[in-house]
Formats: structure tokens, C-alpha cells, sequence
């Protein structure tokens, strides 16, 4: 299988329009003018995936004061993404990609090693995306722990 192609900073940022854990429609559009933080994330309610979640919760407040909103993608359906929400107290979208076309768009889903073994899969991967549209950040095969604090480093919040 060939490698996924990755982002680059200055890439225009690929639309999408994906259903949140209300059954809402949401679109990168909807975030024309802020900036917005997309990330990808393997499985909903995993020890990792809730780390990765709950860091961005407890960060909201600067993020959002920085002018950065927060979006998270899985191939999660919408019933298991309100459930994680609504267990965890989440207080941003959570997006359902269930034919992983907008992770493939966005180069999260391909090749990656698990416990020292090749296999295809969501690569957890966070975005920042400017006012504009075009990529600001792009950070492939992330760590849960600590990521949200590197990420606000990175962009000076």
C-alpha cells in the first residue's frame, strides 16, 4: 500500500462535512475567519483517545481565548462520540468520519506500526488551521500525553 500523503504547512486545508454526536452537520466552512484546531483520533472512549480528549478539554478556555476553536475527528459513529462526550463533560464538536475519507484526505489514516506490527489505521495527527483555510500546523503520529501542551508551545498560547 503506498504511503499517505501528508499535509504541509501553506497546504489549503481539505473540506469536509461531517456529522457531529447531535446528528448536526458540521463544516470546516463553518470556521471561515478563526482559527481551528483539527485532530484525529483512533477510537472514542480508549485510554488514549480520552487522555487526548480531556487535555483538550482542560485547555479550551486558552485555546478558545487565543482564538482557536477545536474539532475532533474519528471513525467513531455518532451515538458512540455522545457517549465519550457526554461521559467525559466534552465541550467541543466531536466529528464522525465513518468511511475515514476525510482522515485519508488529511493524510490520518494509512500505514502505521502498533506493538511492532504494520497495519492500517488511524495515524493520531493535529492541524492548526488558519483564518483562510490553509494549514498552519501539521504534526503527524502525535503522543495522547502531553500533545496539547507541545501543541500550545508550538503556537505560542
Amino acid at each position: 500500500m503506498a504511503p499517505t500523503p501528508r499535509l504541509q504547512v501553506g497546504d489549503t486545508a481539505p473540506a469536509f462535512s461531517l456529522t457531529d454526536a447531535d446528528g448536526n452537520t458540521v463544516a470546516l466552512g463553518d470556521f471561515k475567519g478563526r482559527k481551528v484546531v483539527v485532530y484525529f483520533y483512533p477510537a472514542a472512549s480508549t485510554p488514549g483517545c480520552t487522555k487526548q480528549a480531556c487535555d483538550f478539554r482542560d485547555n479550551l478556555a486558552e485555546l478558545n481565548d487565543a482564538g482557536l476553536d477545536v474539532v475532533g475527528i474519528s471513525p467513531d459513529k455518532p451515538e458512540k462520540l455522545a457517549k465519550f462526550r457526554d461521559k467525559e463533560g466534552l465541550t467541543f464538536p466531536l466529528l464522525s468520519d465513518p468511511d475515514r475519507s476525510v482522515l485519508t484526505a488529511w493524510g490520518a489514516f494509512g500505514e502505521k506500526t502498533m506493538y511492532g506490527k504494520t497495519v492500517q489505521g488511524v495515524i493520531r495527527s493535529t492541524f492548526v488551521v488558519d483564518e483562510q483555510g490553509k494549514i498552519e500546523v501539521a504534526q503527524y503520529n502525535v503522543k495522547a500525553t502531553g500533545h496539547v501542551a507541545k501543541l500550545r508551545r508550538d503556537i505560542s498560547v
